[in-house]
């Protein structure tokens, strides 16, 4: 990895999953062995929603500290998978209609 220069900020790294559905902007942060986030990743694949997610236990200290300080910002519990929708619905664990609705599938 190379160090970053001083006063540039180094930018969260996140996966995109494509979706033909692209009308919202889905944040999954999510665990890497965690079966409820593995579900919850697997229903927005199979309902063809583009979405980014961040495995938090592989994050770097600092990532970790700007998720959990974004969740509790937001008024959520460091649960997992914590689902945001367009930058304003936070959904806390794989509560499927919750997600159907925000989504609008």
């Amino acid at each position: 990895m190379r160090p970053q220069p001083l006063g540039k900020k180094r930018k969260m790294r996140t996966m995109m999953v494509p979706g033909e559905n692209n009308r919202h902007k889905v944040l999954v942060y999510a665990i890497s062995t965690c079966a409820w986030c593995k579900r919850a990743k697997k229903f927005l694949k199979d309902n063809n929603i583009e979405f980014e997610y961040v495995d938090v236990d592989l994050c770097a200290n600092e990532d970790r500290e700007k998720i959990r300080d974004n969740i509790l910002n937001r008024g959520g519990s460091l649960s997992y998978p914590t689902i945001i929708v367009d930058n304003r619905i936070l959904i806390t664990g794989f509560q499927e209609d919750k997600i159907k609705e925000a989504l609008e599938i």
